[in-house]
């Protein structure tokens, strides 16, 4: 058939991406992560995206590996191991032929992921046609359709509001009030106070807007633009652990997406 029945494709190695990667590598398929040069998740400790930058990455007993040739994505395979490779226009789908390509990217637009890619396609949360750019749509939302299969149309567009945690949305979301180099000062897992100093960029101080558990917060010495997504605090104390542990949301949309590729290999005999 031209495509090999066991690869799976996921553009993107985010924290909701890596709630995917991890389940269908789990499930016995093998995945190649494809990421950009320098990926920007906050969530770092539960995104394999951070493979880029320390060549290794291990998340709940699963290790990525960055590669830079087939050949080591092979051994990477052999050694039951994922295998992340920097290739944001995926060049490297027409070489390996998978079954399946899952846009997991999340960034709110198609970055170029087509039906001709793979026998199988899946778009995660807002920016896809299913039945058009992808077989099928995954909706990203919090809520009742969290994880539900649209496999004719689109996922709830993005609403910009973060979702809310123990009542609290918006304000549990930091954003940069400037481009500059962003220095830590906290780490992912501390808890703060709000007004406390959890970063600075370019001089300017960064503090928390509530009290709670830093959740996540961008890589020390990344290069921010103004309004950028940066830190995110869990306003609940007792989810301190959950800072190192994939989420419900992240699992959610996994379970998803191996449903979507076993009932489309049925449906489409493959």
């Amino acid at each position: 058939m031209g495509f090999t029945n066991d690869i799976v494709v996921v553009r993107g190695g985010g924290d909701i991406a890596t709630g995917t990667i991890h389940k269908l590598f789990r499930a016995g398929f093998k995945v190649l992560i494809l990421e950009i040069e320098k990926p920007s998740a906050i969530r770092r400790e539960v995104a394999f995206c951070e493979a880029i930058y320390r060549k290794k990455m291990v998340i709940e007993e699963v290790t990525a590996k960055l590669c830079s040739s087939i050949e080591e994505i092979e051994r990477c395979w052999l050694n039951n191991e994922i295998p992340i490779l920097v290739d944001p226009n995926g060049d490297i789908i027409k070489k390996i032929k998978p079954l399946v390509v899952v846009d997991a990217i999340l960034a709110k637009k198609n970055c170029g992921t087509n039906r001709e890619m793979a026998p199988i396609t899946i778009g995660l949360g807002p920016g896809f046609t299913a039945g058009l750019d992808v077989d099928v749509v995954v909706e990203s939302m919090r809520g009742h359709d969290l994880g539900r299969l649209i496999f004719e149309g689109k996922a709830m567009e993005n609403t910009g509001v973060p979702g809310i945690i123990a009542g609290i949305g918006r304000e549990r979301v930091i954003y940069s009030p400037c481009s500059g180099i962003i220095k830590n000062i906290c780490s992912i897992g501390d808890i703060v106070k709000k007004g406390d100093t959890i970063a600075t960029i370019d001089g300017n101080n960064i503090k928390a807007t509530i009290d709670g558990v830093l959740r996540g917060l961008i890589r020390d010495g990344y290069k921010v633009s103004e309004k950028f997504k940066i830190a995110d605090i869990d306003p609940r104390l007792e989810e301190q652990k959950n800072c190192f542990t994939i989420s419900d949301k992240a699992r959610a949309i996994g379970g998803a997406v191996l449903e979507a590729i076993l009932y489309l290999k049925i449906k489409k005999g493959l």
